[in-house]
């Protein structure tokens, strides 16, 4: 014999585990924005020599593009944010001149050195 209880509970079934998979899933989420560019060849990056295409060889299609002060910038960025471990996030500036070449850039980074 089925008590009312039970009945209550089975017919409730679907909405309880709807339920507790959005709250876990708010828990656990992470969220992850721009793509990841080859961070080890910053270094190769050379101010007044370094051209829009040899950045583009080595890094790829730029996450994002502007202008500065009417001059083009790059940014490549990759931010993972997550609600259970610390959030990573590097980031690449690159400011270019009217000739199209490396005027300036910053690399940011959270990463530990491994």
């Amino acid at each position: 014999m089925k008590t009312k209880v039970s009945v209550l509970a089975q017919a409730n079934y679907p909405i309880n585990k709807l339920v507790i998979t959005l709250l876990l899933t708010a828990i656990i989420g992470c969220a992850n924005i721009g793509h990841e560019f080859p961070a080890g060849q910053v270094q190769t990056i050379k101010i007044g020599e370094t051209t829009q295409n040899d950045i583009y060889t080595t890094f790829g299609t730029p996450w994002r593009t502007g202008l500065e002060n009417g001059l083009k910038t790059w940014t490549y960025g990759n931010y993972r944010y997550s609600a259970l471990s610390e959030s990573e996030t590097e980031d690449l500036v690159i400011k270019f001149d009217k000739r199209g070449v490396v005027s300036s850039y910053s690399y940011n980074s959270t990463k530990r050195a491994k």
